[in-house]
């Protein structure tokens, strides 16, 4: 089976679902993952250039291509295929706060549009059986441009919960763009996968955890939860991975 994993950010896949991932590549299945976001950006200024300064990072340093290792090696401990997009994050799309970042999809802003796009080229390249993605819990407007681009393309998809987003507030509501029809569903998963994967993320943990400690405690709490439709229980099962699946 070939997998294609949709993350926005350069840690979303890793935080979220991680531990599934490295079950999956384990047992012999393709898996790649796509950064959508990932583009650097020279000379940043205002609350894009805060995002790094805040993070340690001095403001010649090329944020994203750091960000881009870490995600590699993150991906290698995974036994996935990283991909990574040269498109741009939200603070460099005029989204202006922390605080606009949680506030809607502006009016202006079609990304889902463009992503959308590359995410058929893309399928067609791989082949690819089955998709994951975010539910967009947290409504980050980067998350819900994902879910929407990948709605759009109607493929058997599992979706995740976004991490660390769920682990701030459990009663999150996915995005408005998450189809009906869904279950919970839960495959093998391999958390110690996870966790050496995430600690790649070096210049997140402290920002999103309070270091790697916190990241090794908090996901061991979370469990990887997905929620899939019809089409994408039956690739499971064709793919005989629905022996190792518990339906929630």
């Amino acid at each position: 089976m070939r997998v294609l994993a949709v993350s926005p950010h350069l840690d979303d896949a890793a935080f979220s679902v991680g531990g599934t991932l490295a079950a999956l590549a384990d047992a012999g299945h393709e898996v790649t993952v796509v950064t959508c976001l990932t583009a650097s950006v020279p000379d940043p200024a205002g609350f894009a250039l805060a995002c790094q300064l805040d993070k340690g990072l001095p403001a010649d340093a090329d944020y994203m291509a750091l960000r881009r290792a870490e995600d590699a090696a993150a991906m290698a401990a995974l036994g996935a295929v990283p991909v990574h997009w040269d498109l741009p994050e939200a603070p460099h799309r005029g989204y202006g706060s922390a605080a606009d970042l949680f506030a809607g999809v502006r009016g202006d802003d079609d990304l889902w549009r463009e992503l959308a796009a590359r995410l058929a080229a893309l399928e067609a390249e791989l082949g690819a059986d089955l998709v994951l993605a975010p539910q967009a819990l947290g409504g980050h407007v980067d998350h819900l441009q994902v879910l929407r681009a990948v709605a759009a393309r109607d493929r058997p998809v599992l979706w995740w919960r976004d991490s660390p987003y769920v682990l701030r507030d459990p009663a999150a509501v996915p995005g408005p763009h998450l189809p009906g029809g869904l279950a919970p569903v839960r495959l093998p998963q391999g958390p110690e996968r996870r966790a050496a994967a995430c600690a790649c993320y070096g210049t997140q943990l402290g920002f999103q955890f309070g270091g790697a400690d916190g990241m090794r405690a908090a996901l061991a709490g979370l469990p990887e939860v997905l929620l899939a439709g019809a089409r994408a229980r039956a690739v499971l099962t064709d793919a005989e991975v629905g022996s190792g699946a518990v339906s929630l």
